[in-house]
């Protein structure tokens, strides 16, 4: 028979403050049982998801069955699992708790993959004053967290130092898993996959690296020694690897209508592609478009990385670039090596974010704020496993040194959420390193439950 605790309080409850109610009051509880009768605590609650999926990512939990990482999912009411259609949706299936605050169906949650979670009913467990309607709807959240309760009694150059000496762990654990691929394949192989996983940033990293899997560097270089125009080069680069992905118009499932047809260089690429012999093409649903901004659409880019290669044509993309980290360290800056990285668009992709897709004002193929993320997180720590790796030490040293130096990237979700967890102020963030050292504490102590080990609340 359906539990109906908090009716009063569900009518009127956004989901919203049901998650805060989760955050808030839950974590470090030892009392909490689900509603299939097993006990478990909460290590971390997760963090909130700005992608399809569940609420809440990478939250850890301790059951009977040891711990589990996974997604938590929130409903006001427990029926919602169907109405939203959750358990039909693949994107759900790494959730390992379902949290509602009324349990008004009383059945098992199932996931898309045939595999079943428990549910938690959040009022069973609030403290007393969360109880009350007229509190639980304004009550302020306090996050049971052992890095909030010590961050206040911290001295800020000892947070400082924390950061800069996890941001230096995470260069090297980079520049280890660099040295990793240096043992399994060529050098310019494994740079060259680097820079095309940070260009699907996180949602098409994956889509990205099975491209360059498919199209090595060898073969992409190998059209320089070609007597050809760079405008017949980047037609080959490009409908290589749009047909490879396969994104170009024809290989699309919603055909493009006369735009496409009428346009000189989208025929040119179908044309080459056609004529190219071709490599095992990858599907269209191997990559995401769900919350990515136009500007970052696969298509562009790809288009972008056929760009980068045209602008190493010369020297090929290993040496360019490793000769200029060389004379980035002799110069003592930073920015020279975003802006060999830099892509302007132009031709086609000057007018279009996809094809079929004509814009107005297009931004570039690959902006400042993108080039010094691929700086700091694929060519300073590859440089460091390709200078340890061929005895040039010097090289290595220069590449950590540049990164130390390296001045902030862009702010992105990760980095707020730890900001908002920690309750240190932005100003302290104050380098590139720094900003790698909240994202390494997050992925090796919160993600994976080891609040005890984490120097921040020790």
């Amino acid at each position: 028979m359906p539990i109906n605790e908090g009716v009063s309080m569900s009518n009127v409850l956004p989901e919203s403050r049901v998650v805060e109610l989760w955050q808030g009051q839950i974590p470090g509880r030892v009392d909490l049982m689900t509603e299939e009768g097993e006990p478990i605590k909460v290590i971390y609650p997760g963090r909130l998801n700005d992608d399809r999926g569940a609420d809440l990512r990478d939250a850890v939990i301790t059951t009977s069955r040891g711990l589990m990482k996974g997604d938590i999912e929130v409903h006001v009411k427990s029926s919602g699992w169907w109405a939203h259609r959750h358990h039909q949706d693949p994107a759900y299936n790494r959730v390992i708790l379902h949290v509602v605050f009324r349990h008004d169906v009383d059945k098992a949650i199932n996931l898309q993959s045939g595999q079943t979670v428990p549910t938690l009913v959040l009022p069973k467990f609030l403290e007393s004053r969360a109880e009350r309607p007229a509190d639980a709807a304004h009550q302020t959240t306090n996050w049971f967290m052992p890095c909030r309760d010590e961050i206040y009694r911290r001295d800020i150059d000892v947070m400082g130092r924390i950061l800069d000496a996890a941001g230096e762990q995470r260069f090297h654990t980079k520049a280890g898993e660099f040295a990793t691929t240096l043992a399994e394949m060529v050098p310019g192989q494994s740079l060259y996959r680097g820079i095309m996983g940070a260009l699907g940033y996180n949602k098409n990293k994956y889509g990205m690296v099975e491209l360059a899997h498919r199209l090595p560097l060898h073969r992409m270089e190998s059209m320089a020694a070609d007597n050809i125009s760079d405008g017949e080069y980047l037609m080959r680069q490009q409908s290589l690897l749009m047909g490879t992905a396969g994104l170009l118009p024809s290989q699309r499932s919603e055909r493009h209508g006369t735009y496409e047809r009428h346009d000189g260089w989208v025929a040119g690429l179908e044309r080459t592609w056609a004529s190219s012999g071709g490599t095992a093409a990858m599907s269209e649903e191997d990559w995401h478009r769900f919350k990515v901004r136009p500007s970052n659409l696969p298509a562009r880019r790809i288009a972008a990385m056929s760009y980068i290669l045209l602008q190493f044509r010369a020297e090929g993309l290993l040496a360019g670039l490793v000769e200029r980290v060389n004379r980035e360290a002799a110069d003592a800056g930073c920015g020279g090596l975003a802006g060999a990285l830099r892509v302007t668009a132009d031709g086609y992709w000057a007018q279009n974010l996809d094809f079929g897709l004509p814009a107005r004002d297009t931004p570039a193929l690959v902006g400042r704020g993108r080039a010094d993320d691929i700086v700091v997180n694929v060519l300073l720590p590859f440089a460091a496993a390709w200078g340890q790796a061929n005895s040039h030490q010097t090289l290595a040293s220069q590449a950590f040194e540049i990164y130390r130096r390296h001045p902030v990237l862009a702010v992105n979700t990760l980095e707020r959420h730890m900001t908002g967890q920690l309750g240190i102020n932005r100003y302290i963030i104050n380098s590139a390193q720094r900003q790698q050292g909240l994202i390494h504490i997050y992925r090796t102590r919160c993600s994976q439950g080891k609040c005890r080990e984490c120097p921040v609340g020790n």
